[in-house]
């Protein structure tokens, strides 16, 4: 199993360095890829439970993160282009097999409960774990201003912990799935920001030229001259591949170059166009084999 902790800081060397040794300091959980961005100001930790492991180590590692951050972070000061709610924003136990998937769900829910009661971090739970399939763009609306008075107005309680947000941490989205994609793109000029939620708009799951399992937003990155970005997640890639999501917004803007965010199933990249740069292309067998040689398995 793995757990893709995103933390709300992309830009801080020394505060990156202090969060990678919390998630890393428990016995049996280890890591397999980060990714940070200055303009997202958002950081991605990929983490695997090895054989033999305790069942509870994946959820130690990201309540050692999630205290770290309370240290370290301030989600009332965060400046950055991603929506966000906290300063560890998700918490994802990823399984890789239908056969993970129950203790992947049970690791999710202990981790919420703690995160709860132990950090007094509000909790709401996505996904597979909620009864009318709430998302996390459901949740973020807003920012965390917004999700305090949409909990003092009723609208939303939190699954766990207490209904007013941490001062530091804010509150923490929790979630079991199997893996996704999070595939940016980077769209030519003339495109803007505009262009760029256009497109969002229309290649979503559920736009008019919906694509099935994507989520997109648009954006532009003050670090890289405000160029304009397609930020997507693809939740099914047997369904969806990044071809797939580069052909639609093809048809509206000029691909520039695509960066991946953590490590994708090598089967998204079928039939990737070889003529668009990809930064951080890197498979999840790969890093496995990398971490775990020979005892690596996606099935």
């Amino acid at each position: 199993m793995l757990a893709i902790p995103n933390f709300s800081e992309g830009r801080d060397p020394d505060r990156l360095a202090a969060l990678e040794q919390a998630l890393t300091s428990v016995e049996g959980v280890r890591l397999l890829d980060v990714h940070t961005d200055p303009d997202h100001n958002r950081s991605v930790y990929t983490l695997v439970e090895v054989d033999g492991a305790a069942s509870s180590g994946l959820v130690n590692a990201l309540l050692d993160g999630a205290a770290t951050a309370i240290e370290l972070l301030d989600i009332a000061t965060h400046q950055g282009v991603h929506p966000r709610i906290g300063t560890l924003d998700v918490a994802p136990i990823v399984y890789m097999n239908e056969s993970e998937r129950g203790a992947a769900c049970a690791q999710a829910l202990t981790l919420s409960d703690r995160l709860g009661h132990e950090l007094e971090i509000p909790v709401f739970l996505y996904g597979l774990l909620t009864n009318w399939g709430v998302t996390r763009a459901e949740i973020r609306r807003g920012g965390p201003r917004t999700l305090q008075q949409r909990i003092d107005a009723g609208e939303l309680t939190p699954d766990f912990g207490p209904r007013r947000l941490h001062p530091r941490a804010g509150a923490i989205l929790v979630g079991a799935r199997p893996p996704l994609v999070a595939f940016n793109i980077e769209l030519a000029r003339p495109a803007t920001l505009q262009t760029a939620r256009e497109i969002a708009a229309l290649i979503r799951d559920g736009g008019p030229e919906g694509l099935p399992s994507v989520k997109a937003i648009g954006l532009t990155l003050p670090h890289r001259g405000y160029v304009a970005q397609l930020s997507t997640n693809v939740e099914d890639y047997h369904q969806t591949t990044l071809a797939m999501v580069v052909a639609a917004i093809a048809r509206h803007a000029t691909p520039l170059r695509a960066e991946i965010v953590g490590v994708p199933p090598e089967a998204a990249f079928d039939g990737f166009p070889e003529s668009l740069p990809v930064a951080n292309r890197r498979s999840l067998e790969q890093a496995l084999q990398s971490v775990l040689g020979s005892s690596a398995n996606t099935n």
